[in-house]
């Protein structure tokens, strides 16, 4: 008789071990995924920061050309930061230090208004600022 509630006792103890140890893995599985969006959110942004400037200087030759193929390809590449989650900054409004870099500042319209855009700024959908719209704002 002694020896029943000993491996009882034994029993639960590995039972505890058991729900400690499938949730300790279910943890590590968690925090894996998370660690793997961020990582993966600063790759994609890591490829943006670099194709920018590319964007930018096909914007601007169609700026000049008007040209209905670099069109399909500009509006190619506005669906595909759409699908990714990537939106431009809205630069229509009133200067937003989280969102805008003043390179200048001009005279002639409502303090603390944006008055031209000198480059665009983009963010993730989630908020995060790949890069921050270059703007001149009115003193």
């Amino acid at each position: 008789m002694p020896s029943k509630p000993k491996k009882n006792i034994e029993v639960e103890v590995l039972k505890t071990q058991l729900a400690r140890a499938l949730a300790d893995y279910d943890n590590l599985v968690k925090r894996t995924e998370a660690e793997k969006a961020i990582w993966m959110s600063f790759a994609k942004k890591e490829l943006l920061v670099k194709l920018l400037p590319v964007v930018d200087s096909l914007e601007t030759a169609q700026k000049h050309l008007k040209d209905k193929g670099l069109e399909l390809v500009l509006d190619q590449i506005g669906r595909t930061f759409a699908e990714e989650g990537i939106v431009e900054i809205d630069s229509s409004a009133e200067f937003d230090a989280n969102l805008h870099e003043a390179i200048d500042a001009v005279s002639g319209g409502k303090k603390n208004m944006i008055a031209e855009v000198a480059q665009k700024g983009y963010k993730f959908t989630s908020g995060e600022v790949i890069r921050h719209a270059k703007v001149k704002v009115y003193k």
